[in-house]
């Protein structure tokens, strides 16, 4: 099991890149969150979400992604709630008080998922959720050492080096743990390492004997790996520039962002250079606009409107600048108006969106959860994906069906084919459409681009690098103590 010092310190990466290494030598193996709060899902073979990083570890490990990988989804809908998401599928909407009464029942459904992966892999990859010894959640943990404890699961500590304060996170979280919990931990992993590790074997020495337990890898930080992210919060970090980008696209950085992994195949293509704003200033100046995903549309289309978006998206459109693009919530939010009659999203209310493109959306309380596959009929290219949505949304007159898919359609494409929108996540993982997508931007805005490019599906891309991050983790970890910490259990 990977737990970690805090949020965002790699313990996902960790998890994946051990994944494709126990994968690759030769052990049957799953990855296992017990809970994870995220709006960034994913649609198994099974119809139900999953958490988007144990469906990453699940193609590491060379799995098709199960709801029994996470059995417990919290998908956050305000400060103070989430959607609860068991097996894939909505129970329902909860405070984080009601959420803790309702913890037994949710530890035997995450201890039946476990054990069902048991049974059928001999390795299981165990991955933890923020800080593994925040005091005043312990009581309610079904995420970190209890899960540990349940399984007598080997441990492993993985630290943040790059944010500082290295020895505190470690010697701290050793300090806050049990004697029971402290026999579990195998040793420590410190993640995103800068400089010359020369230089760092006296802290390596220093943290052995506080702890006496081993330093297991000193891992450097990368930027010529491309994983999936799992948190939103990766999203503001400082991005490397690329020096081959020719093609710019503005991401709206909404407040309740979901799903923005849908960017991240562009992001892969070394002529695209992706730009997150929470504002749309200098907006004239790239060549396409993507309005990701939301967990609470109707809240974040109030949230950005006074931010000038709106009149900002006109005058884009008017200037025949380059295409605008909306995925799931964002699609809904380049129509007409939006209508909650049910409370879906809080209190039944209605209002007006941005006016792009000739549809209405009605929210609903079923959910649309499915796998999809089909042709766009912008460029006749073939897609596939899943949908994750709450809501219907109707055509009018002046908008036409985007994709066909089997027995139906998706999405809305405006009459002069410059906005666009629809409901598939994963609409750029396709080579073809990715492909006929980026043309059409550098015709629109005389920019030359390199012919020769090859333009992949994003699946085969991901496949390469599981391979670069299990290679990069061989090297800079000691895997055959790993190994061997494994082969006991």
């Amino acid at each position: 099991m990977f737990l970690g010092t805090g949020s965002d310190v790699g313990k996902s990466i960790v998890a994946t890149a051990f994944c494709r290494i126990f994968k690759n030598l030769g052990y049957g193996v799953a990855p296992f969150k017990a809970q994870n709060m995220s709006n960034n899902s994913y649609v198994t073979m099974e119809g139900g979400e999953i958490g988007r990083a144990q469906a990453t570890q699940a193609e590491a490990a060379g799995l098709i992604p199960s709801v029994h990988m996470n059995p417990v989804l919290l998908k956050p809908t305000g400060k103070i709630g989430a959607q609860v998401i068991v097996c894939g599928h909505v129970y329902k909407n909860m405070s984080a008080t009601a959420y803790y009464a309702y913890k037994d029942q949710i530890k035997n459904q995450v201890m039946k998922s476990y054990q069902l992966l048991s049974k059928q892999y001999e390795c299981i990859v165990l991955e933890g959720a923020g800080s593994c010894c925040e005091v005043n959640l312990r009581a309610h943990d079904i995420v970190n050492f209890e899960m540990a404890l349940a399984v007598n699961s080997p441990v492993i500590i993985v630290a943040d080096i790059d944010r500082g304060g290295v020895f505190a996170q470690i010697v701290g979280s050793m300090s806050l743990i049990s004697k029971q919990e402290q026999d579990l931990v195998a040793g420590f992993i410190i993640n995103k390492f800068r400089g010359n590790p020369d230089l760092f074997q006296n802290g390596i020495d220093f943290i052995e004997q506080k702890t006496q337990k081993p330093v297991l890898g000193l891992v450097p930080w990368y930027n010529n790996i491309h994983i999936d992210m799992e948190d939103s919060m990766a999203l503001d970090l400082s991005r490397p520039k690329k020096t081959t980008a020719s093609i710019n696209i503005a991401v709206v950085r909404l407040p309740h962002i979901s799903n923005f992994t849908d960017i991240q195949a562009l992001d892969s293509e070394p002529e695209i250079a992706i730009h997150w704003l929470k504002t749309p200033d200098n907006i004239m100046s790239y060549d396409a606009i993507i309005i990701p995903g939301s967990k609470n549309v109707i809240h974040d289309i109030k949230a950005i409107e006074p931010l000038g978006w709106f009149d900002s998206l006109h005058k884009y459109t008017n200037k025949g600048r380059g295409l605008v693009v909306g995925l799931c919530g964002g699609y809904q939010m380049l129509g007409t108006e939006i209508c909650d009659p049910k409370g879906v999203e809080g209190p039944p209310q209605q209002t007006y969106g941005i006016n792009l493109l000739d549809i209405v959306t009605e929210m609903d309380t079923i959910k649309v959860v499915r796998r999809s596959s089909g042709k766009d009929r912008l460029f006749d290219s073939s897609v596939q994906g899943y949908e994750i949505h709450m809501g219907q949304t109707l055509l009018g007159d002046n908008a036409t069906p985007f994709i066909d898919l089997k027995n139906y359609t998706d999405g809305a494409i405006s009459k002069n084919g410059t906005v666009l929108g629809c409901y598939l996540h994963g609409l750029f993982d396709s080579g073809t459409f990715r492909k006929n997508f980026i043309q059409r931007l550098a015709r629109m805005n005389q920019i030359e681009i390199d012919p020769h490019i090859s333009h992949d599906d994003y699946w085969d891309f991901k496949e390469r690098n599981y391979d670069h991050l299990a290679d990069h983790f061989m090297k800079y970890t000691r895997i055959k103590d790993i190994r061997s910490i494994v082969d006991q259990y």
